[in-house]
Order: C-alpha cells, then sequence, then structure tokens
C-alpha cells in the first residue's frame, strides 16, 4: 500500500508540472494589457505603464516570468492580486471553502438523488419506474443551470418567500441561514450531477445484475434484497466512485454561472473577476489550485476502489 501511494505521489508531480506551463503559457494568450487596467486614468503615459510593467515583471521574457513564478509556488507563495494588493493564497483560503460547502451539498443531493434512481431503474428495467428514472435524468441533464437557478428564485425566493433569492452567510456564523443561502444553488449544481450518476450506476448495475455471480448467489435462494445491495450493488460502484470524484472536482471548479446568479462570493465569481481584471497571479493561483483538487480527488478515488473492493490491492 505505502509503495503503491508512493508511486501514485510521483505521478503527481509531473502531471502538475506540466498543467502549471499549461496554465501559464494559455494565460499569455488572453487579449488585453494588465498595465491598461492598473493604470486607471493614467493609462495614456507611457511612463506610468512602462513603470507598471517594470514593477511586476510583464517586461521580462515569458520563460523568465514563469521561472519566477513556478520558484515561488514551490514554497507556497503564489504571488499578490494585482489589482488589490491581497496574497492570493489568502484570497484561495477565504474562497474555497464557500465553493467547498456548496459543492459537498450539491455532491450529496446528487448522490441520494442519483445513486438511488440509478439502482430503481436497473432492478426494475423496462417497467414504468425504469421510464420515469431515465426521463428525470434526461430533464436534469439538458436543463441549464441559469434558467433553473432563475425559475427557483422567482417560485421560492419571490412567490412563496421561503428563503432568500441571493447572497451568503458562512455556516460558522448561522447554520440554518447558510442553509438557506446555499440549498438552492446546491439544488441546482446537484440535479445535473445527480442526471449523470443516475445513468452510469444504471449502466454498471444493469452490468453487475448480469454476471455469474449473481445468477449463483439467486441460485443459493438468498433474497433480491441481498443480492442487489450486497452483491451486484459492491461491484456496480467502482465505476461511479470514479465519477464521483471527477464529478466533485468540477463542481469546486465550474460552479461560475450558479454563483453569478446567486451572487455566492467563492470560487467562481473570484476567477470571474481576475479574468475580466487581467489579475493574472490570481487565475494562475486558482486554476493550479483547481487542478490539485483533481489530482488529489483522483487518488482519493483510488483508494475508495480498494475498500470498495480488497481485491484490487494487490493489483
Amino acid at each position: 500500500m505505502i509503495v503503491w501511494l508512493l508511486r501514485r505521489i510521483g505521478q503527481v508531480i509531473p502531471t502538475l508540472l506540466i498543467l502549471s506551463v499549461l496554465i501559464f503559457g494559455l494565460q499569455q494568450l488572453m487579449p488585453g494589457d494588465p498595465a491598461l487596467i492598473l493604470a486607471g486614468e493614467e493609462r495614456g503615459d507611457p511612463a506610468v505603464l512602462a513603470a507598471i510593467r517594470a514593477e511586476l515583471g510583464l517586461d521580462r521574457p515569458i520563460h523568465e516570468q514563469y521561472l519566477i513564478w513556478m520558484s515561488k509556488v514551490l514554497v507556497g507563495d503564489f504571488g499578490f492580486s494585482w489589482r488589490i494588493r491581497v496574497p492570493v493564497s489568502e484570497l484561495i483560503l477565504t474562497k474555497l471553502p464557500v465553493t467547498f460547502q456548496l459543492a459537498t451539498m450539491a455532491f450529496i443531493i446528487a448522490i441520494l438523488i442519483g445513486v438511488p434512481l440509478g439502482i430503481l431503474s436497473a432492478v426494475k428495467k423496462d417497467t414504468p419506474a425504469d421510464w420515469a428514472a431515465n426521463g428525470a435524468a434526461l430533464f436534469g441533464i439538458s436543463t441549464p443551470n441559469f434558467w433553473l437557478g432563475i425559475m427557483m428564485i422567482l417560485l421560492f425566493s419571490v412567490e412563496l418567500g421561503w428563503l432568500p433569492p441571493s447572497g451568503y452567510v458562512p455556516i460558522t456564523e448561522d447554520p440554518w441561514q447558510s442553509l438557506a443561502t446555499t440549498i438552492m444553488p446546491a439544488f441546482v449544481l446537484g440535479t445535473g450531477v445527480a442526471s449523470v450518476l443516475m445513468r452510469h450506476t444504471r449502466a454498471a448495475m444493469l452490468t453487475a445484475l448480469s454476471q455469474d455471480y449473481v445468477r449463483t448467489a439467486r441460485a443459493k435462494g438468498l433474497k433480491e434484497r441481498v443480492v442487489v445491495w450486497k452483491h451486484a450493488l459492491r461491484n456496480a460502484l467502482i465505476p461511479v466512485v470514479t465519477l464521483g470524484a471527477i464529478e466533485f472536482g468540477r463542481l469546486l471548479a465550474g460552479a461560475v454561472l450558479t454563483e453569478q446568479i446567486f451572487t455566492i462570493p467563492g470560487f467562481g465569481k473570484l476567477i470571474v473577476d481576475a479574468v475580466f481584471n487581467r489579475d493574472y497571479p490570481v487565475v494562475q493561483g486558482v486554476v493550479l489550485a483547481t487542478a490539485l483538487i483533481f489530482v488529489m480527488l483522483s487518488l482519493v478515488a483510488d483508494l475508495l476502489y480498494m475498500m470498495i473492493n480488497p481485491r484490487l490491492r494487490n493489483a
């Protein structure tokens, strides 16, 4: 186990290095000059623009800029925001818990909806229950997040007055108010993931239910509930765990529109503001942190494989 873990960590290092090159390089293709934005009313003064570029290191060759940035990242220094002069690491640590709470709630909603519906759809194949589950999954996949979010605001905030339409309250300040401000955006995000989980769970369960070990279990006279939950589901969960890790990472990185609609001050709003203001250090820090989260989630998924299926421990 330790040797396997060290080998996986060794694979992570070159992956993150390549990603850092891509992040830094692709960012240079963004149109616009950060110095013009930072100069404000003095953007017409060449001396001011030259001074800003020299201060930020923008007058250096691209490879030198990358090496300087990477040497600081390796010691945990992501630099400062050019716009608000706050350490990027501080911004990440401030915004990440907000998005993490939202993504966690959305993922829990997705699991509670998607996995049971997938199991039900597989067990009741070609029945009205199967058709209804597939219809619900199709609705969740095809419905845009921004439309569903606006409809939920109109219904639960404007018409019924049950929930606040926007804003965010930290869970450490008021847990119930925090839940009230995040339940709608979490549901909006969770429905799409639930649909994907449902389809994959159904496919994996149909494959598992057709295997010889399931037929043997039924031939032994085991109850159908035991066959489904103990024998079929345990093996069907392996591909679902992989998908779950990917989807959770996508929730952390891809909640931009939902956070904008509900005015949630998380990762999505942070990176959108940084892109519009050409705040390169913030963009680089957030994207690199997101990439690291994806890599760590992949590692967690591998560990969960071994917990679900002990035979993989010797693979």
